[in-house]
C-alpha cells in the first residue's frame, strides 16, 4: 500500500514523536502495574478502561452503527491483536529488561511480512527475504546475549524473549486479519470494539488471578496511564497519523518506540543499555526496513500493522 498522506512533514511530526513516546512509556507502565497487579490483571484492566476511555469518543463520533453490524470480527481482532499479546508483553517485563522487550516489538513488521505472505499470498522478493533473515539473526543475537543484560530473573530470560516474539506475533496475525476481515470499518469503531472484546476475553482471568493484596497508588497510576495515555489516545494518534501521513510513516513509529523505551527503562528502572543491545537493535530495525518495502528499489510497502 503506498503512502496515502498528503499533508507536509510539519503538519504530523509532533504527533508521530508523541506517539512514540506513548508506545516506549507503555512498556515501563506494564513493568511497574505487572509488579504488584500480576500480568493477567494488568492487561484485563489495561483493556477495560481503554474501553471506557473510547467508548464515548466512538459514540460522539457516530460510528456505532458500524460497530453493531461488524461486531463478531472486531471482537476477534481484540482478542488477537490485544488481549493476548498485552497478556504475554506484561508477563515478559517482569524477567526482562523494558527496552529489550521493546526491541523484540519491533520485531512485528517481521511477522506481519511473513504472515501476509503465507495467509495472503503477499509477494516478497529477494531484498525482502534478505531483510526477513536479517531481522530473525538480530533477534537470535539478542537472545544468545539477553541473561547478561535483563538485570532481573534472568533465568526465566530466554521465556521472556519468546513471549515477547509470540505476541509480535499475534500483532503480525492481527494486521493480515484486519486486511481480510475489517475492511471499510471506521477506525475508531475498531479500536473500541476490539478493546471491548479484549476486555470481555479477559474478565474472567483479570478477576481469577486477582491479587490477594490491594495494590498501591503507583500500580493503580500507571494502570491508568497505559490505559488513557498508551492505549485509548495512541490508538487516536496512530490513526490520525495513517490518514495524515501514510501508512509507511505511520509503520515507521516502530523503529522510533525502543528509543523512549530503552530511555524511560535507564531513567526510571535503571535499566543497562549494552552496546550489544544497541547492535542487535539496529540489526533488527535494518532488517524491519528491507522486509517491509520501506527500504526498496520497487513494489509496494506493506500497510502498517494494527498496534496497541
Amino acid at each position: 500500500m503506498s503512502d496515502c498522506g498528503s499533508k507536509p512533514v510539519s503538519a504530523w511530526i509532533g504527533e508521530f514523536v508523541l506517539l512514540a513516546s506513548l508506545w516506549g512509556a507503555s512498556f515501563l507502565f506494564m513493568r511497574m502495574g505487572a509488579s504488584e497487579f500480576g500480568p493477567l490483571p494488568t492487561a484485563g484492566l489495561r483493556v477495560t478502561l481503554a474501553t471506557v476511555f473510547l467508548w464515548p469518543i466512538m459514540l460522539r463520533q457516530g460510528h456505532w452503527p458500524a460497530l453493531r453490524r461488524h461486531w463478531r470480527p472486531i471482537v476477534v481482532a481484540g482478542i488477537i491483536n490485544s488481549a493476548i499479546p498485552f497478556a504475554l508483553f506484561s508477563w515478559a517485563v517482569l524477567h526482562i529488561a523494558t527496552g529489550l522487550s521493546s526491541i523484540l516489538n519491533a520485531t512485528v513488521p517481521l511477522f506481519g511480512a511473513l504472515i501476509a505472505w503465507l495467509w495472503l499470498g503477499d509477494r516478497i522478493g529477494r531484498l525482502r527475504w534478505v531483510g526477513l533473515a536479517l531481522g530473525f539473526l538480530g533477534v537470535a543475537l539478542l537472545a544468545w546475549k539477553a541473561p547478561a543484560g535483563t538485570g532481573f530473573k534472568t533465568d526465566q530470560a530466554l521465556w521472556a524473549i519468546g513471549a515477547c516474539l509470540l505476541a509480535s506475533a499475534f500483532y503480525g496475525l492481527a494486521a493480515s486479519f484486519a486486511r481480510t476481515r475489517l475492511v471499510g470499518i471506521p477506525p475508531l469503531a475498531t479500536a473500541t470494539g476490539s478493546q471491548l472484546g479484549a476486555a470481555l476475553g479477559l474478565a474472567l482471568p483479570t478477576v481469577w488471578f486477582w491479587p490477594a493484596q490491594m495494590p498501591g497508588p503507583r500500580a493503580w497510576g500507571a494502570i491508568v496511564a497505559i490505559a488513557v495515555l498508551c492505549t485509548g489516545i495512541a490508538y487516536i494518534l496512530y490513526f490520525r497519523l495513517i490518514a495524515h501521513a501514510g501508512p509507511s510513516r505511520a509503520l515507521a513509529v516502530t523503529f522510533l518506540t525502543p528509543v523512549f523505551a530503552l530511555l524511560y527503562g535507564a531513567l526510571f528502572l535503571e535499566e543497562r543499555i549494552t552496546v550489544w543491545t544497541v547492535g542487535c537493535a539496529l540489526v533488527i530495525v535494518t532488517g524491519t526496513l528491507l522486509s517491509t518495502g520501506l527500504v526498496r528499489t520497487r513494489g509496494p510497502a506493506l500497510e502498517a500493522p494494527e498496534r496497541p
